[in-house]
């Protein structure tokens, strides 16, 4: 089913591109009025900002009033990507898109949607001081921008120094750039009940964060030109560490099962019950732990590369105007608002505010894309809770800011990251090596690239 939905869609972005390429153009006289300035008024429609929470919310509120003379519409499903293309075929577009930046040069690629520079530049932001470079490399195909980076969730490693300290395993050993120090002590905390595991050393998330994995190991996902490199060599390395990770702890079939069985999100979470010693984790799962910071004993450490520096990666959303906006000015100017220090901090304020009112609350701070937010928000309300171990796990993901690096930008990314977790599937099953996976994977991965640029 999942391929007949790709046919389709890149059948939907053909017959687009077709027929942008015979439509009348501009003939671009001299009166005619740039297509981004600093005001903005008339209707704005978004599509894609589903669930907004208390910090969306905050920074809409501040949009809206810096740009009183827009009627804002606002739709909340949330994006799909083969809804997209069909409305782009039908010209039934709204005027911003909020989408995962894995997608963006995607739909660059093929016209779907237009570059900003132009509007950065009318706006008088500069995209290389107001984001971090991996953000801003992740949006940038063909040498121009695409998209308004927003957020930016680093990982590291959550530990659960209770199941730690009980094995004898200081937090120092879990270190992923030495892989016999980790596997022993991955050995010395890992529990069975039968043969299922009951405490897991450390789950490294290979479904959820394979990237991460590969990026630290040297590897790659795509060149600089965006074409897949699934089959660099440094790449099968990090899925080799992975599977002794898992095979130490009862293969990845086992892992998984006692992984989705979770209560993730719940009052008998992983950390509560004891079921992870460490595990990999985005910035936000610390917000998760927070409401049970007083029944936990928990620490971070940075996920760190072969050379045994921090590393992150720079996932995140971002918002777009598609090629076929009615008012890509009011959009432009919009959605620059949303990510300007002054909207960070009211969304601040509004994080600040909500966990005032619950008692026991842990301000975990903001995690936006943007540098000097990030600065912002941590100097003005991140302050110190009283709980060590949570203060030193919030001021872990901080410190690992700088060291993202980027996904990269391809036509081809989704299918890029698909690939890729099929080939770590097949590989930590044992189905095949995983220079077997890998080089399967790149040959589709290929075959989407290839066709994405015809």
């Amino acid at each position: 089913m999942g391929a007949r939905k790709t046919v389709l869609a890149l059948a939907v972005v053909a017959a687009l591109a077709a027929t942008t390429a015979c439509g009348g153009q501009s003939s671009g006289s001299a009166e005619e009025k740039p297509e981004f300035s600093k005001e903005a008024s008339g209707a704005l429609n978004a599509w894609g900002f589903d669930n907004a929470d208390d910090v969306g919310k905050a920074r809409m509120a501040y949009a809206a009033d810096q740009h009183k003379d827009l009627q804002i519409t606002m739709d909340q499903t949330a994006f799909d990507a083969q809804k997209f293309t069909t409305r782009a075929a039908s010209g039934d577009v709204p005027d911003v898109v909020q989408m995962d930046r894995a997608f963006v040069a995607t739909y660059a690629a093929q016209g779907l949607i237009k570059p900003l520079d132009a509007c950065f530049t009318a706006q008088g932001m500069d995209p290389a001081k107001q984001f971090y470079p991996a953000v801003t490399e992740q949006i940038t195909y063909k040498d121009q921008i695409w998209a308004v980076p927003q957020f930016y969730q680093p990982a590291a490693i959550i530990l659960n120094q209770s199941v730690l300290q009980a094995a004898g395993v200081d937090k120092d050993q879990i270190d992923t750039s030495n892989k016999d120090k980790l596997l022993a002590a991955v050995a010395k905390t890992y529990k069975t009940s039968g043969d299922n595991p009951s405490t897991l050393g450390l789950d490294p998330v290979a479904a959820g964060q394979p990237e991460l994995w590969l990026l630290a190991n040297g590897g790659r996902l795509m060149d600089e030109n965006g074409a897949p490199a699934l089959d660099d060599p440094a790449n099968a390395g990090a899925l080799d560490l992975l599977k002794e990770i898992l095979d130490a702890q009862g293969g990845y079939a086992k892992v998984k099962s006692f992984t989705d069985a979770f209560d993730t999100f719940g009052k008998d979470n992983q950390y509560v019950k004891s079921q992870v010693a460490a595990q990999v984790n985005a910035q936000w799962y610390v917000n998760v732990l927070a409401p049970y910071a007083q029944s936990l004993n928990i620490s971070a450490v940075p996920f760190k590369d072969k050379s045994g520096s921090p590393v992150t990666v720079a996932g995140g959303t971002s918002f777009v105007i598609p090629a076929g906006a009615k008012n890509p000015n009011a959009a432009c100017a919009w959605m620059t608002s949303l990510v300007t220090d002054d909207a960070w901090s009211a969304a601040g304020a509004a994080r600040a505010d909500k966990i005032a009112a619950t008692p026991g609350a842990i301000n975990t701070g903001l995690f936006t894309g943007s540098p000097s937010a990030d600065k912002l928000i941590r100097d003005k309300f991140v302050k110190a809770s009283g709980n060590a171990g949570f203060d030193e796990t919030i001021a872990t993901f901080y410190d690992v800011l700088p060291t993202g690096k980027s996904l990269g930008a391809s036509p081809a990314g989704q299918a890029i990251k698909t690939e890729l977790k099929n080939a770590v599937a097949s590989a930590l099953l044992g189905e095949k090596s995983a220079e077997k996976a890998l080089a399967d994977a790149q040959a589709a991965a290929k075959r989407a690239f290839d066709q994405a640029g015809s």
